[in-house]
């Protein structure tokens, strides 16, 4: 299965804690405990949680059934993103989420690219409709 975001943002803090403990990175360098607080980790497994939820249904779903499932894990992400002033994902975090969310319809067999190019979108752009973040 595709390996969450927030799997690797906690790797990364903890990481940065070890250098941090270990004396090897400057406390003034250190930013990852910063960009995801805690509530923001446990909001975004939350949604993901519930994404996941909906995802053995899609093999042989509609086109409309696979957007309704983007759209509410989007929807819910942008909740997350408010609560957390707008900020709650940067560039990279964007990337990493639409590429989550790319790889696990994939995997549980829906053919992105077929979906979007019937739906006049390139592949990339299957959340851009809901997203905020």
């Amino acid at each position: 299965m595709a390996e969450r975001p927030t799997t690797s943002w906690r790797h990364g803090m903890a990481e940065e804690a070890e250098a941090l403990a270990a004396g090897t990175l400057d406390p003034e360098c250190a930013c990852m405990a910063g960009l995801f607080p805690e509530t923001l980790l446990t909001a975004t497994d939350e949604v993901l949680d519930t994404f996941e939820r909906e995802l053995p249904d899609l093999d042989e779903a509609s086109d409309e059934a696979v957007f309704a499932v983007v759209e509410r894990v989007v929807l819910a992400l942008n909740a997350v993103n408010e609560v957390h002033d707008g900020a709650a994902f940067e560039t990279c975090e964007r990337e990493e989420l639409c590429d989550y969310i790319d790889q696990s319809l994939t995997e549980r067999g829906v053919d992105v690219v077929a979906l979007t190019t019937r739906h006049g979108l390139g592949r990339y752009q299957i959340t851009n409709q809901w997203r905020k973040w």
